[in-house]
């Protein structure tokens, strides 16, 4: 993802101050009294979230009454803490498991509002073309947030790499793995860094919004890609507890699940590196 983060210093720092006096607070894990006037800011990550967010604007908002801000973020967790301390009204950058874990990670009280796409994770290689063709001792880049890294071993799992303890979940990490038979070593990076690691490792397991950001085609470049049937990873709008009332929350969550946004996402990523989830 290119470090496309528009969000200034100084509400940056407004919004870190929020954070620190409501963790010092009550601990009370509810929006409050808050103000549903102005614009909507959501916090997406660049590709596909802020696309699809902007299709909504351009196309979309005007007519359903929604004011619609749109700010893009080239990490995982700013997106959340800025949901968490106002800085934004929402977010839509993340799935299911990864929002569990930050939340019990970080004591945040972000919510899923409603799920819009899938974003397959793959596994792909500037230095060989199959799975097969990687040497043994080959070095393989994995997210290095545990729900991402655990999601990139599954994935190593089903393509035959490697075999995970039974029953090992969202927090698998390499030590659970129990057959190695290439002998692969693991470089845990950021999930934004796994594409640019390609030119300095044998292969990197990329999450597909960041594949896209890096004109990578998942259905097409990626040695192995996750299956869309029965994936728990889907991607959707988010809010801290409370806001789900957000009478703007609402209408931008049944935009977000219109047919003409369906029509989009179908139409401007053919090659189905993002796959709608309604």
């Amino acid at each position: 993802m290119r470090n496309t983060a528009k969000l200034t210093t100084a509400v940056l720092a407004a919004g870190a101050l929020t954070f620190g006096l409501t963790a010092c607070g009550s601990g009370n894990d509810s929006a409050g009294s808050a103000d549903y006037s102005g614009p909507l800011v959501v916090a997406a990550s660049p590709t596909p979230h802020a696309e699809i967010l902007n299709f909504v604007k351009q196309n979309l908002a005007k007519k359903a009454g929604l004011d619609l801000e749109v700010k893009e973020f080239s990490d995982y967790i700013t997106p959340n803490t800025a949901t968490e301390d106002g800085s934004v009204g929402a977010n839509y950058f993340q799935n299911q498991p990864y929002l569990d874990d930050f939340n019990k990670k970080r004591g945040t009280h972000i919510v899923p509002v409603v799920t819009v796409h899938l974003e397959p994770l793959g596994l792909y290689s500037h230095k060989v073309k199959s799975t097969d063709a990687l040497k043994s001792g080959a070095t393989v880049a994995v997210p290095n947030d545990s729900v991402n890294e655990a999601r990139a071993l599954k994935l190593l799992a089903a393509g035959g790499l490697i075999t995970l303890k039974d029953g090992v979940g969202t927090e698998a990490t390499p030590q659970d793995i129990v057959k190695n038979p290439k002998n692969l070593k693991f470089k845990e990076v950021e999930a934004a860094q796994t594409p640019r690691s390609l030119d300095d490792v044998d292969a990197a397991v990329v999450n597909g919004n960041f594949a896209l950001s890096a004109g990578l085609k998942p259905a097409q470049d990626a040695l192995v890609l996750e299956p869309a049937k029965n994936n728990p990873n889907g991607n959707f709008l988010a809010v801290k507890k409370g806001n789900e009332k957000d009478p703007r929350v609402k209408k931008l969550a049944k935009l977000l699940t219109s047919p003409e946004v369906k029509k989009f996402i179908e139409d401007k990523y053919q090659d189905g590196s993002v796959i709608p989830s309604f």
